[in-house]
């Protein structure tokens, strides 16, 4: 108690002016998130924590003069999964520190899905290496539904352990939407886990309404980043959640559940990115760009900044982040103006952490050796790939552009005289297999792909959201094959093959889904890799070609997948067969 009441009395010392400030932005337009307002004035920070702001003047050990610019609270990330991004937490930071995130709301399923408890133990000790503050969820549904096989099963009793620690806000994106609305007794379990620590719940409804949703809603459901409509959005504010709207890598949300955002609803709207890769962040930037985006498409500059800011903070209870507020962390952000949103200084706890576009801090990595080895197979071999169909009217899985979510559709196939899939270029139609890595059970689901465009070769991945198998598409048994057993031999990836040879990969050593290389390094290896998949491969330019097929697994996202147990229809909640 002592020294709880030493530290307080120098704070509010320091507040009253009796004492320096560590340091005091002088001459800034500081944006106000709680009345909407921009004051010109002056920021006192001590102890990481600002204790002056407005037009009072205070002296500081460091004065920094911002020359008329614009001071906002740092961006906080809403929804994010780090591992989506292919580098680990560390690099992660460093690349969108820069652009103004000082704070994420990150679910690390796709590594519990992998490793389970040692994985989330491996990001937590990763997130300590870095100045951008993770704040953890405890993922909800590892794996995400009983039809997969991913590498850690976590129930209840196993979250127990991590999920009352303080670097957990609470349960993660609860996509086994049919589960609670069914009142499976599992996932109540996890819900009554959650509220025994008074922790949150995010969710996952896609196409989830009415009375569905009122039961959904009944667990405790805080948000959801899955709206496809501003007529669901509306539903969703209308019924009391906060609605996530989603600008990543592969999914785009946000030009068309903007025009749903209005002065009286926009703030119960955050903002989040989900799944970004380096590629995007570097050329386009991370929350900035969809702030930026946001005010493009007519919304004011101040609201903007509201949903990626105070909203989140306020929705995810961070009480201590989201504005320039006495009392609050200082995680500042000094902007040229609020409509391109250029980035020039960042602040995280007082500390200036990055200027100019460079991230400042020494990046000392965490130990990634226990992530190491997780591609477990065996007896794997072209003939695996077989298949053996009694019809050739089948059920294929159409990818739809700027999204996850896929349609089903019947197509005609040519087969041979066992009934395996004989590839016709002129078909845009090629098989697609997942390969269960984990336990080496020797489970391969088979199906088909329409919308992909492959013309020659093969492509394998170990990130196959959400279980984390292998998923491989090809013209044929042989180049999936190849494909495959490269990425066995290199420990999980991503592999191009053609004609038998492999001429793009990019190894994945954590867990299969991340490199501990640099996100400019990785940038330009899938640069590299995209160019060849669709130059080499004739993949279709209007597809993303590695995340569009790592998110062709996900049975939680309409209309149907495939996991290593075969065909899933998200909207019977079933395996379906091949055969139509």
């Amino acid at each position: 108690m002592g020294e709880g009441k030493s530290s307080l009395r120098i704070a509010i010392e320091a507040a009253a002016g009796r004492r320096k400030a560590d340091l005091v932005i002088k001459n800034c337009k500081i944006v106000n998130v709680f009345n909407g307002e921009i004051i010109s004035g002056e920021v006192a920070i001590f102890g990481g924590k600002i204790i002056g702001m407005g037009k009072a003047e205070y002296d500081g050990e460091k004065i920094f003069d911002a020359e008329g610019k614009f001071l906002a609270p740092g961006f906080i990330d809403a929804h994010i999964h780090i591992e989506s991004s292919y580098i680990s937490p560390e690099q992660l930071g460093r690349i969108i520190v820069p652009r103004g995130t000082t704070s994420i709301v990150a679910d690390p399923h796709e590594i519990a899905n992998v490793s389970g408890l040692r994985g989330l133990k491996y990001m937590l000790d990763a997130a300590q290496k870095t100045k951008l503050n993770i704040i953890y969820a405890m993922p909800s549904c590892v794996p995400a539904t009983p039809f997969e096989d991913a590498g850690a099963i976590l129930e209840a009793e196993d979250m127990a352990e991590l999920l009352g620690d303080e670097n957990f806000f609470g349960l993660g994106e609860f996509m086994n939407a049919p589960g609670i609305i069914n009142c499976d007794e599992k996932a109540l379990d996890k819900i009554l886990l959650a509220k025994k620590f008074g922790k949150l719940i995010d969710g996952h409804a896609p196409n989830v309404t009415g009375k569905n949703l009122n039961a959904y809603l009944c667990a405790g459901i805080v948000g959801d980043h899955e709206c496809t409509t501003p007529e669901e959005m509306n539903e969703r504010i209308a019924k009391g959640m906060y609605v996530l709207i989603r600008e990543g890598s592969a999914c785009h949300d946000l030009k068309k559940l903007i025009k749903g955002v209005t002065p009286a609803n926009n703030r119960r709207v955050l903002l989040c990115s989900d799944d970004r890769q380096p590629k995007t962040i570097l050329e386009l930037g991370h929350m900035d760009s969809n702030v930026k985006m946001c005010v493009a498409e007519g919304i004011s500059p101040i609201t903007a900044v509201q949903m990626a800011t105070i909203n989140v903070a306020e929705a995810f209870r961070l009480y201590d982040r989201g504005a320039i507020k006495i009392g609050a962390r200082a995680d500042l952000i000094l902007l040229d103006d609020l409509k391109n949103f250029n980035v020039e200084k960042v602040w995280i706890g007082g500390e200036l952490v990055a200027e100019n576009g460079k991230y400042l801090p020494e990046i000392i990595p965490a130990d990634i050796s226990s992530m190491r080895g997780s591609v477990k197979i065996k007896n794997f071999s072209a003939d695996s790939l077989k298949m053996h169909l009694t019809s050739d009217k089948v059920n294929v899985i159409k990818i739809l552009p700027g999204g996850v979510v896929s349609k089903k559709i019947i197509a005609e196939v040519k087969l041979d005289a066992a009934g395996d899939f004989i590839f016709n270029p002129a078909q845009d139609v090629c098989k697609v297999a997942v390969i269960e890595r984990h336990k080496a059970t020797g489970k391969i689901g088979l199906g088909f792909l329409n919308g992909y465009g492959i013309k020659s070769g093969a492509v394998a991945v170990s990130v196959a959201h959400d279980s984390h198998n292998i998923i491989a598409a090809g013209v044929s048994n042989e180049e999936i094959f190849c494909a495959v057993d490269a990425l066995i031999k290199m420990e999980g990836g991503m592999v191009l093959v053609k004609d038998g040879e492999i001429i793009s990969s990019i190894p994945l050593p954590i867990g299969g889904l991340m490199s501990d290389i640099s996100g400019e390094e990785m940038r330009e290896k899938l640069d590299a890799l995209h160019e060849k998949a669709h130059v080499e491969l004739g993949i279709s330019k209007e597809v993303e070609p590695v995340m569009t097929l790592t998110f062709m697994s996900l049975p939680v996202i309409p209309e149907i997948k495939l996991t290593a147990r075969g065909l899933f229809e998200y909207e019977t909640f079933r395996l379906i067969p091949i055969e139509a």
